[in-house]
């Protein structure tokens, strides 16, 4: 077995070239660049056709500018790395380099009309730059939703080689198999040496000093290195300095990401680059703005829909015998217990089969595909969730949020241990990261880790992203079963 931690020191101490971008990866670059040209001269033309529509009587610097915006535009998003393939389809981090483009692009030119003391481009950026940022967010949106889809169909996904112990190659193979919009898809497998031929279905091609060369035999284009004791900070320095000639990009996943996650921040001391956890803030001012936040959408959101609710409440009492709103017992908040409401959806008396169907022991509220219990009208509504609105009144009574963890039965909780408890902080939400993640379909441990993570991660702007994924999948039907 070589070495984990040998460098190579010649031009052919490995058989792995520099591959290629890949050709989905080339398609969307191009297509990426294409949408910024279209949408940067759409806000050039409009911006040229509110300022000759003014008393201005030479349009000529306006039309030189709407002609230089396209090319000047994709030049400053080339310099803010906006067309890498690391953050094809990744959304926060794709829109926060276009909004530095264009607040980049916009103080730059402001600050030259100024030095030139002309009024000519300093009137144009003030409505020209903004507008093409604005369109190059809702292209990038548009490309990225794109990219979403073909991911969940199995294409445009970057090849991985997984290294570590088989354990966490295994579990790492498997999150990525459920969550194939993310776009990485384990080819090939280095671990430390047991004999195996493969991890879940995943072809070993190597132990840990077996990376680079894997790399080539596979034709990946990114290397996951997961924590493992052999793969210390040496080890790993070296490792990156081998998969330089490969061109492979490297990800970590330190254990420390899995306990902290966005809490985590990297810092220097005395010349080690040291990872830091805050504490997870689950009260004081952040937990009463999301208080308010949450009593005013939901008096709004009340108010707003209110004949809705009045429509929905006669549809389901003209849909059978049984009562219009159910009253389910829920746990909340540091566990105190109240009262759930929820439109009925399924037959008078069906209600009652819905713990323990998962089939594992547990008793969770399931809800199943295709559930012959489910009224034609209940199906309906739960494809759209619009079953769960009455949740708003719990959300305006102070027993949930928006946002949060779901609501668990009171025997759910009797059998939670420490680490799940740490759940109960928080108020249940009537939507979450769980139910954005294809509930019911993953285990019930994955579905504890992400009620775990928002517990313990949670922002206003978190919420925020949740909600709007929340209306996105409601309104294409693919919210609930």
């Amino acid at each position: 077995m070589r070495d984990v931690n040998a460098v190579p020191t010649g031009p052919g101490s490995t058989s792995a070239s520099r591959p290629r971008l890949p050709a989905w990866a080339r398609r969307h670059r191009a297509y990426t660049v294409a949408a910024d040209l279209l949408c940067s001269s759409v806000a050039g033309l409009l911006a040229l056709f509110a300022r000759s529509g003014d008393s201005t009587p030479d349009v000529t610097p306006y039309v030189a500018l709407s002609a230089a915006l396209p090319p000047v535009w994709v030049c400053a998003a080339a310099l803010n790395r906006a067309y890498e393939p690391r953050v094809a389809g990744l959304g926060p981090e794709e829109y926060r380099r276009i909004a530095r483009c264009g607040f980049a692009l916009a103080a730059a030119l402001a600050s030259g009309a100024y030095l030139a003391r002309t009024e000519t481009a300093r009137g144009y950026v003030v409505l020209a730059v903004p507008l093409a940022t604005a369109l190059a967010l809702l292209g990038r949106y548009g490309l990225r939703r794109r990219l979403r889809r073909m991911r969940e169909r199995g294409r445009c996904a970057h090849r991985v080689v997984a290294a570590g112990r088989r354990a966490a190659v295994a579990e790492l193979i498997g999150l990525l198999r459920r969550e194939r919009r993310h776009g990485m898809e384990v080819v090939a497998a280095c671990v430390p040496y047991d004999g195996g031929a493969d991890v879940e279905g995943v072809p070993v091609l190597g132990d840990l000093s077996d990376v680079p060369l894997a790399v080539g035999r596979a034709a990946a284009d990114t290397v996951a290195v997961l924590a493992c004791p052999e793969l210390d900070g040496t080890a790993l320095r070296r490792l990156a300095w081998r998969l330089e000639r490969t061109g492979a990009d490297l990800v970590a996943a330190p254990a420390l990401l899995e306990a902290a996650g966005p809490r985590t921040a990297v810092r220097l001391a005395a010349g080690l680059p040291l990872l830091y956890a805050e504490h997870p803030r689950i009260t004081g001012s952040r937990r009463a703005l999301k208080a308010v936040f949450d009593r005013a959408a939901a008096a709004a959101l009340l108010a707003a829909l209110l004949p809705l609710l009045a429509a929905l409440a006669l549809a389901v009492r003209a849909s059978g015998p049984g009562p219009v709103l159910l009253r389910r017992r829920r746990v909340g908040r540091d566990g105190a217990e109240f009262v759930l409401y929820t439109f009925r959806t399924m037959a008078a008396g069906a209600e009652r089969g819905r713990v323990g169907l998962r089939g594992d022991g547990r008793a969770v509220p399931y809800a199943i595909r295709h559930d012959p219990r489910l009224t034609p009208l209940g199906a309906r509504l739960r494809r759209r969730s619009l079953d769960e609105l009455p949740q708003l009144l719990n959300v305006l009574l102070g027993h949930m949020s928006l946002v949060g963890p779901r609501p668990p039965l009171p025997e759910e909780v009797a059998r939670y241990d420490d680490d799940v408890r740490r759940r109960l902080p928080v108020k249940p939400g009537m939507t979450g990261l769980w139910q954005l993640t294809g509930h019911p379909d993953i285990p019930w441990e994955e579905s504890v880790r992400w009620e775990l993570r928002y517990a313990e991660n949670w922002s206003l702007t978190l919420d925020l992203q949740i909600l709007w994924k929340t209306w996105v999948a409601a309104a294409r039907g693919t919210g609930a079963h």
